[in-house]
């Protein structure tokens, strides 16, 4: 289920989601599906950046609990494929191609992740160059890291698992970086037993670490949003704080001279 966030909080976060595009600001493009991180620094005007992340907060949330869900299913579907093998020399062609649908669009949850990661790690970039007071902002992340260089190792981490997973069916981490690709590799797997086995598994592995490698990011997202939120709360206290000082200022009486008083000029 989603966080539900207060108030400050729906207006936080930059849109990271890969497959989304961004009306709100024409010279901005959603990155594809290969990572690309959305286009935060064509936005020259500052008060155009905190206001496209002001409205895509609740969207980063909501997609990667999709994906979440999405990982799992496909998790358990596999496993329902395994065990039809251990009934059968070999899955039939019409079952196997409903292997290859689902092995591919773990792929594409693959992709999706990294991108989500590498536009949010994108986003803390620019406003850390163009906001001092955010740059300045402490985090509850080790070693005083920042958000960029956390989503950074949090993808690096998730390809290295990823990697490590494949090579255990002879497989390398290229052949999973595109659909032509991974196609082709599960193609040639399918024509052996052993291959539609190896395949399964693999599968099987990878959608279970993409559900706990999601529920990460989830989490990393929404300790960016809070800190985000804090951030933009304390700018819009500092702006109302100044704005209230200068009606004070500019509002207040001026005293008059007294009736009858005359005022004599002083040499």
């Amino acid at each position: 289920m989603p966080h539900r966030y207060s108030g400050s909080n729906r207006w936080l976060a930059c849109l990271a989601a890969a497959s989304v595009t961004l009306g709100a600001a024409g010279a901005v493009q959603a990155g594809t599906a290969t990572g690309a991180a959305t286009e935060w620094t064509q936005l020259a005007n500052n008060a155009q950046l905190v206001d496209l992340m002001k409205s895509s907060g609740i969207q980063v949330d909501n997609q990667l609990t999709q994906i979440s869900q999405l990982a799992e299913q496909i998790q358990n579907q596999l496993k329902i494929y395994e065990n039809m093998l251990q009934n059968t020399a070999q899955l039939p062609d019409h079952v196997w191609g409903q292997v290859e649908s689902d092995l591919n669009q773990l792929r594409s949850i693959v992709d999706q992740g990294q991108g989500i990661a590498f536009s949010m790690g994108n986003a803390d970039d620019v406003l850390q160059q163009r906001f001092q007071s955010y740059a300045d902002l402490k985090t509850n992340l080790p070693d005083n890291a920042t958000f960029s260089s956390t989503y950074q190792s949090w993808s690096n981490t998730n390809r290295d698992t990823i990697a490590s997973s494949l090579k255990a069916a002879s497989l390398t981490a290229d052949q999973f970086d595109s659909e032509e690709d991974t196609m082709s590799s599960l193609r040639s797997m399918s024509e052996t037993a052993d291959g539609q086995v190896k395949a399964l598994q693999v599968g099987h592995e990878i959608a279970a670490q993409q559900v706990a490698q999601m529920q990460k990011l989830r989490g990393l997202v929404s300790q960016q949003m809070t800190m985000m939120g804090t951030w933009l709360q304390t700018e819009q206290t500092d702006k109302d704080l100044a704005q209230a000082r200068r009606e004070k200022f500019f509002n207040a009486e001026v005293k008059s001279v007294p009736d009858g008083q005359k005022m004599e000029p002083r040499w």
